[in-house]
């Protein structure tokens, strides 16, 4: 008889591919052995897990909250595997890292290059996703660890080091007068904003700061792409919220310039995390090594 974590590993790949004969081909089992030990699954639980059709099967609502479950243990199992593996040495192996494409360009590259420097034969995999989308991958095993913004709700994540950055208002040309003086933030309410779109971490923090002050924020423009936000207002489209350490080029060329505020907006954090109790891979520990400024040997 099947163990029953060989059965859970079978009804997961049934459900990525909905489909025996495709799970079959990736388990290198036949069809019967695969229908057979899902319907031992089914036997054992007491509920039906798929609904058969001519195009396939599909997973019925027991089966969908079965494979919520058991495909995120699977991917941390296969996680646990992943990390003894690399234990031998740094020889073989892969870092599994989530983030969003401005932190990735603007914080990690200068990172991940001296990274694959030292350890040439580690293959990254990078996943651009937003930071609630790679909290959720870390969550289900498919990484090890996700740059995110702080704060974020749960506390399943453990912090390892944390990039302070800070939220600023620029501007161009057609706005120099507000170089003059600082800013209210009721006054910064009334000029042409451009910010990103209100389900970014990003524009949350500054519509809250905002609020706390019964201050509402009616931006002009809003936009999901961070680059943009540099440029519209470059070509003095509005004042764009942007983060001080990624625009260091744009103002220091004298492209656009800090407008100054009589209360500046807070700092926060960008931070490093994997799961609380769970162990780092070697290779997220040797990532960490050298984003901390530790001696490595090459």
């Amino acid at each position: 008889m099947t163990g029953k974590l060989e059965l859970y590993r079978i009804f997961c790949q049934v459900a990525k591919y909905s489909s025996f004969s495709q799970a079959a081909k990736t388990l290198y089992l036949s069809q019967p052995a695969v229908s057979q030990s899902v319907k031992q699954l089914e036997e054992q639980l007491g509920v039906q897990l798929f609904t058969r059709g001519p195009r396939g099967v599909a997973l019925t609502q027991q089966g969908k909250l079965l494979y919520e479950y058991a495909g995120s243990a699977m991917g941390l199992l296969d996680s646990a595997e992943q990390k003894l593996l690399s234990m031998k040495e740094l020889s073989v192996g892969e870092l599994r890292i989530a983030a969003g494409d401005v932190i990735i360009r603007n914080l990690l590259l200068p990172h991940l290059e001296r990274f694959h420097k030292v350890y040439p034969q580690i293959h990254l995999s990078i996943l651009n996703r937003t930071s609630p989308e790679s909290m959720e991958l870390l969550q289900s095993g498919i990484i090890d660890v996700a740059f995110v913004n702080l704060p974020m709700e749960g506390d399943q994540m453990r912090i390892h080091h944390t990039f302070p950055i800070h939220d600023i208002f620029v501007a161009g040309k057609r706005f120099s007068w507000l170089m003059d003086q600082k800013q209210s933030l009721k006054d910064m309410t009334e000029l042409p904003l451009i910010l990103l779109e209100r389900k970014s971490n990003s524009r949350r923090n500054i519509d809250s700061f905002f609020l706390e002050r019964g201050l509402v924020i009616a931006p002009e423009i809003e936009l999901t792409s961070y680059d943009l936000l540099r440029e519209f207002a470059r070509i003095d489209l509005g004042i764009s919220c942007v983060v001080k350490e990624f625009c260091q080029d744009y103002l220091r060329g004298g492209d656009i310039f800090e407008v100054p505020l009589e209360e500046p907006l807070p700092e926060r954090s960008v931070a490093m995390v994997s799961l609380k109790n769970v162990s780092l891979t070697p290779a997220a520990a040797h990532l960490l090594e050298i984003i901390d400024g530790k001696e490595i040997e090459e």
